[in-house]
């Protein structure tokens, strides 16, 4: 069975800082993009969540879509409120570490947590599908893989 990725992109995210556009356009990722609003509907159907409060994403999780949403740690509870379907919550292992430098000057970032292509990434490695060139254009490419190294099935 062929891995399905829908990733659910808050508008108000910049482009140009978002770790997922070297992603745009490329069609050998089964990737279905879906760009919304805070509080917008957006009709999901049964799909894998990409979520720090899960249960351990495994192998098993790969019958479903991965739903992995973009946007910042303070918008995701109102971006989720607008999904519609059967969301299965599942989390990345919690000894997994960032490379992206966080340096928000407005809002506390949270403790744990990946950018959204280390999220990716992870997630997809963990569902029996580790796409290395997911990471091309990732400026903390080797930062990433150095830091998780071990930790990929």
């Amino acid at each position: 069975m062929e891995l399905e990725i829908i990733l659910l992109r808050l508008n108000k995210e910049s482009p140009k800082r978002c770790s997922l556009t070297p992603l745009r356009g490329k069609s050998e990722y089964p990737i279905q993009w879906i760009h919304c609003s805070p509080g917008d509907l957006v009709e999901v159907g049964e799909v894998t969540l990409l979520h720090p409060d899960g249960d351990r994403l495994t192998p098993a999780d790969a019958c479903r879509p991965l739903l992995l949403v973009d946007s910042s740690w303070r918008d995701l509870p109102k971006v989720l409120s607008g999904v519609r379907g059967t969301l299965h919550r599942r989390r990345l292992p919690v000894e997994m570490q960032t490379a992206y430098p966080r340096k928000s000057k407005t809002f506390k970032d949270p403790d744990a947590g990946l950018a959204s292509i280390e999220a990716l990434h992870a997630a997809c490695a963990f569902l029996g599908r580790r796409w290395d060139d997911l990471l091309h254009g990732y400026h903390w490419k080797e930062d990433y893989l150095r830091l998780n190294q071990g930790l990929f099935p």
